[in-house]
């Protein structure tokens, strides 16, 4: 079985948020599943199985330590082997636990996907979070599996230290953090990010996050796909504007596209395939 490294979110090698993606000749069962994510310890590892012409293909994710119910980053590197090896064009399915996802092909090699939206509840700062994190958010909010807390600035999310050991004893997956995106970097604006009269920063960035998931075995997730589901709705209520463009503060960075779509939000960016092999053990 063919298997691939890609990096997503970005349109560099060693940026954005490497992903495991194997394609599956036959099922193969949990514990095998979850035994190969342990090795590749990329914060996901997908499994893509062929149901067949015409059907969706099945699509699952797993951590180093436990199967999840959506994945961006890792459905974006899925897609993106597709495409690149000929296996798929135009648009495609994924049966998936989140139902059925569908990404396509765009303009500039970026990739799109049909994700839900999950715009975030608005709840009291559990005293645990404001422990963890050190600081007192602005907004404190719960969407379908994780904890969003907006920061008073862009600075405040870049030079955020949380207790991640403190983190675990939150019930949610993980704890996002953002702040509208004010300050210049290096990253290129022309390069579909849109202009800055347009956007809240000079760079062509509307909002920042970071994305914490030590209950998932994550500590820090360098781009996550599936935190826009909750970030893409909530900065476009807050805005008003239904196409965005967010940044990761990780320490690889990486640029995720969103735009709403009632109660879907489309999610969409570029990937790299850095290497590709052949799985041995079966």
């Amino acid at each position: 079985m063919r298997i691939y490294t890609v990096d997503s979110f970005t349109d560099q090698a060693f940026k954005g948020n490497p992903a495991g993606v194997c394609l599956l000749d036959s099922p193969r069962s949990d514990e095998w599943m979850q035994a190969l994510a342990s090795e590749m310890r990329h914060s996901e590892t997908a499994y893509v199985l062929s149901q067949g012409e015409g059907l969706p293909y099945t699509l699952r994710w797993f951590t180093p330590a436990v199967e999840v119910a959506l994945c961006g980053h890792a459905t974006l590197a899925t897609a993106h082997v597709l495409y690149s090896i000929g296996a798929a064009s135009g648009s495609i399915e994924f049966s998936t636990k989140s139902g059925i996802l569908t990404t396509k092909q765009l303009d500039h090699g970026r990739i799109s996907m049909d994700f839900p939206s999950y715009l975030p509840t608005e709840i009291s700062p559990p005293a645990a979070l404001l422990k963890a994190l050190g600081v007192v958010p602005t907004w404190v909010g719960m969407g379908r599996m994780d904890l969003l807390a907006e920061l008073e600035s862009e600075q405040a999310v870049r030079d955020l230290t949380p207790d991640i050991d403190a983190l675990t004893a939150l019930e949610a997956r993980a704890v996002c953090v953002t702040a509208r995106a004010t300050s210049p970097s290096g990253l290129d604006s022309s390069r579909g990010l849109g202009s800055s009269s347009e956007v809240g920063s000079s760079r062509g960035v509307d909002y920042v996050s970071r994305f914490f998931a030590p209950n998932a075995g994550v500590a820090e997730d360098p781009v996550t796909g599936s935190a826009h589901c909750m970030l893409g709705p909530y900065w476009t209520a807050k805005l008003g504007r239904d196409a965005l463009v967010g940044e990761q503060l990780s320490k690889r960075g990486g640029i995720v596209h969103t735009t709403a779509r009632g109660d879907r939000t489309e999610i969409s960016g570029n990937a790299v395939t850095v290497w590709s092999g052949t799985v041995h053990i079966i």
